[in-house]
């Protein structure tokens, strides 16, 4: 019998507690403070990110995502990914800022759900990296480079396949194609 959805808090902190001690490895750096208020955006406004370091310069989330029991794409899950990604997004460039996802891979599927969500999203990271944490080897690994890697990567393997990034036409020519 599956748990409860009641025990998701309880899983969530579990795995932002063994990040955080991994990750204080991975960056050696001091501490992490846990769910720890920063200001963003303009106007300013506080957002409480689950790790930043004493310092400031790292500052991530945890997100402890499985693939679906038939090993389908969680996809309401990926889109609070998303939205993790997108307030990450709004912190000045000298922070490192990160994802940190707990490894899962499916029986069914070819790569973990980190590295699905990197090759399906590298276009949305601009930066931001995506860390896999595997708790049962207290591994960190860097998936992709922030969307940099895997973009010039899709760009070789269409060039390979003889394809040309695709052309856009002007957006008046859309407007008159829409009313004919």
């Amino acid at each position: 019998m599956p748990m409860p959805n009641s025990m998701n808090t309880a899983k969530g902190r579990d795995f932002q507690q063994g990040a955080c001690a991994i990750l204080r490895e991975h960056f050696r750096c001091g501490n992490f403070k846990l769910d720890c208020p920063v200001f963003i955006g303009n106007p300013p406004k506080e957002h409480k990110f689950d790790l930043v370091c004493e310092d400031g310069r790292y500052v991530g989330e945890c997100k402890n995502y499985s693939w679906t029991e038939t090993g389908n794409v969680p996809s309401a899950k990926l889109a609070f990914l998303n939205e993790a990604v997108f307030y990450l997004l709004h912190l000045p460039g000298d922070v490192q800022r990160f994802v940190a996802l707990r490894r899962d891979v499916h029986p069914r599927r070819q790569e973990s759900l980190a590295e699905f969500y990197v090759r399906t999203y590298y276009h949305l990271l601009d930066g931001v990296k995506v860390i896999e944490i595997d708790l049962n080897s207290s591994i960190a690994r860097v998936i992709g480079e922030g969307g940099q890697a895997e973009a010039s990567r899709s760009a070789k393997r269409l060039a390979q396949l003889g394809g040309s990034e695709p052309q856009l036409r002007p957006i008046q020519r859309i407007r008159r194609a829409n009313r004919r």
